[in-house]
């Protein structure tokens, strides 16, 4: 029983892939649009063919989206926002589905993978972590996408969490770069989505619902990078533990 459970799973996995492959075809020609246009105007664009491809994405994967808690966004400046990361499916349902059109940091390997990688350079501050030259050029577009009016979006554990914890440590970058433009920091925490699409193994999907719950906005006023990151941790930790249920 166990083992036709695996390969039924293993199968939804494939299809998934195919389906994210022939729906990015699909909208293809819809990204080009970003060539012609400037920031803040192409990233509100991006976002809404976004929304439509990863839309059509999850319903062909049986997989169901929802976000909980837009209202935080009602009359907030532009704010860092910032996201646990459980699986590879985070990173293309959280951009389209915030509140507001935003860009996101995304390590340079991304932009090596057939298409996605060129579609994805319009929506985000592609980072070499390796190259300290790399890092601090993608820290000064972080703070030209605020000064454009845009939200940053950041997901400050660096990679998937792949242990048993709810986050793993954080990073500092979400929390200089909000204290530094004087911008709030807005939580986010996707659940679920561990166990729609793990890590481990590969090609591994069990459909579900994918939910996005935005937390109250937290203001940068009074603390340091380090009280803010370890107030922000303890706050979506908290949160993890007590609404995730997979």
């Amino acid at each position: 029983m166990k083992l036709i459970k695996n390969i039924i799973h293993r199968i939804l996995g494939v299809w998934a892939l195919v389906v994210f492959a022939t729906t990015m075809l699909v909208f293809f020609p819809f990204y080009m649009v970003c060539f012609f246009i400037p920031d803040p105007q192409k990233s509100r664009y991006h976002r809404i063919v976004s929304q439509l491809w990863m839309g059509s994405f999850l319903f062909l994967s049986g997989c169901s989206f929802e976000v909980k808690g837009k209202e935080v966004f009602e009359g907030l400046d532009n704010a860092v926002i910032v996201c646990n990361h459980n699986s590879l499916i985070d990173i293309p349902v959280s951009t389209p589905f915030l509140p507001r059109a935003n860009k996101t940091i995304a390590k340079k390997s991304f932009v090596y993978v057939p298409l996605f990688g060129w579609l994805y350079q319009f929506a985000t501050v592609i980072v070499d972590r390796k190259n300290n030259e790399s890092r601090r050029k993608s820290y000064e577009e972080m703070r030209r996408v605020l000064n454009n009016g845009l939200d940053m979006l950041i997901y400050p554990e660096g990679t998937r969490n792949r242990t048993e914890k709810p986050l793993k440590s954080f990073y500092d970058g979400a929390f200089k770069l909000a204290v530094d433009a004087q911008k709030p920091i807005v939580p986010v925490v996707i659940l679920n989505t561990k166990k729609i699409l793990p890590a481990k193994p590969i090609l591994y999907l069990t459909p579900g619902k994918i939910s996005m719950h935005i937390l109250p906005a937290i203001s940068t006023e009074g603390h340091t990078q380090q009280s803010l990151k370890k107030l922000v941790y303890d706050i979506m930790s908290d949160y993890y533990l007590k609404n995730n249920k997979s």
